[in-house]
């Protein structure tokens, strides 16, 4: 079975992000599109991953991971090499609420990290459940490049239209018409 795509508001999440290699930076540099409220514990941490939680202020925990150190955050990514360990954090988080990532085995995730591409308030979101990453990476590509250069501005302009206009069926119709008028400028 596939997974579910849903959008999900990280505002008040706190999101703790084990391991500071090459996998753990891709998770950063994605989460922080969405949050800042992110803390990375690592024994070992990579230069270009200290850099970049220096520049957004995301706190380091200098450590080897320890049982319960996922207990104040509601989001886990696991990324590190040691499949023994991510299974170990995964099974901790059962009995909690938290949502947990583990990178190299699908069956110790809660969720998965799509491919995206954001423009502003626009957010397109690819995955092959899997099948095939290279795809969904070149599929990424070919999306960012059909876009309108143009998306953000008519985004807000529809965002500020929405404030104005009382809901229900003319203004329904309004939108779907200025919508319809804005792709067909596409060509």
């Amino acid at each position: 079975m596939s997974y579910f795509p849903m959008m999900f508001d990280l505002k008040a999440k706190k999101i703790l992000i084990v391991g500071a290699g090459y996998i753990a930076y891709e998770k950063l540099e994605k989460l922080l599109d969405f949050t800042l409220d992110i803390c990375i514990l690592a024994d070992n941490i990579s230069v270009k991953m200290k850099i970049k939680a220096e520049e957004n202020n995301i706190k380091i925990i200098n450590k080897k991971y320890e049982e319960n150190d996922y207990l104040s955050y509601e989001i886990i990514i696991v990324a590190v090499n040691d499949i023994t360990l991510q299974k170990s954090i995964y099974l901790e988080t059962r009995s909690s609420r938290i949502l947990c990532n583990c990178v190299d085995k699908a069956e110790y995730c809660d969720f998965i990290f799509p491919s995206y591409v954001k423009k502003d308030d626009l957010i397109v979101s690819i995955s092959t459940s899997g099948s095939s990453p290279a795809f969904a990476k070149e599929f990424k590509k070919y999306i960012n490049n059909v876009i309108p250069k143009d998306i953000s501005s008519f985004l807000k302009e529809m965002k500020a239209l929405r404030k104005t206009i009382p809901k229900g069926k003319k203004r329904m119709e309004y939108f779907e018409n200025k919508v319809k008028e804005y792709i067909k400028t596409w060509n």
